[in-house]
C-alpha cells in the first residue's frame, strides 16, 4: 500500500471517487462540481488530496482536505472528503489514510482537524469514534448556495 500526494493527473480519479461518495450518501444530484472546477481549484491551491494505491498503482481510496482557520483554536485542517472504494473497505486502508491526514495536520501545525459525517452513517461514526474523535450533536450546519 502506498499513500501519496495527489497531482493534477489524479483529478479525474478523485472526481470519480467523490461521485461514488455522493451516491453512497444518497445525494448524487447534489454533486455538481465539474472536472474543470477540480482542475482550476487544485491548480490554484484551494485543496489538496492524498491517494491510497495498491502495488499495481490502482487507487483504492483518497482524502481531500484544505487549510482553514478557527478563531477559537487557530490553524485548522478541514477533511472535505474521505473515501475508500467499496471493494476495499474494512481492509485498513481507511485507517492508513486517516493517520496520514492527521500527520499532515500536525506538519502544518494545525491545532484542529474537522470534518462532517452523516448521522445515519454508522460505519463512519464507528470508525471516527474508534479514533477518539468527538462527534458533535449540538452544532448545526448552515449553508447558502450562490
Amino acid at each position: 500500500m502506498n499513500i501519496r500526494q495527489a497531482t493534477a493527473a489524479d483529478l479525474s480519479t478523485i472526481h470519480k471517487l467523490v461521485e461514488e461518495l455522493a451516491i453512497y450518501e444518497k445525494e448524487p444530484d447534489a454533486f455538481v462540481a465539474t472536472i474543470e472546477d477540480y482542475h482550476r481549484d487544485f491548480e490554484s491551491g484551494w485543496f489538496e488530496a492524498i491517494l491510497a494505491e495498491d502495488g499495481a498503482g490502482q487507487v483504492l481510496g483518497m482524502a481531500v482536505y484544505y487549510e482553514t482557520f478557527s478563531t477559537w483554536n487557530g490553524r485548522m485542517l478541514y477533511l472535505e472528503d474521505f473515501v475508500v472504494t467499496e471493494a476495499s473497505r474494512k481492509t485498513g486502508i481507511g485507517q492508513l489514510l486517516f493517520e496520514r491526514v492527521l500527520q499532515i495536520a500536525k506538519e502544518k501545525e494545525c491545532k484542529l482537524l474537522k470534518w462532517q459525517v452523516l448521522d445515519w452513517n454508522e460505519p463512519a461514526l464507528n470508525f471516527y469514534r474508534k479514533n477518539r474523535a468527538t462527534i458533535e450533536d449540538n452544532w448545526l450546519n448552515g449553508k447558502i448556495y450562490l
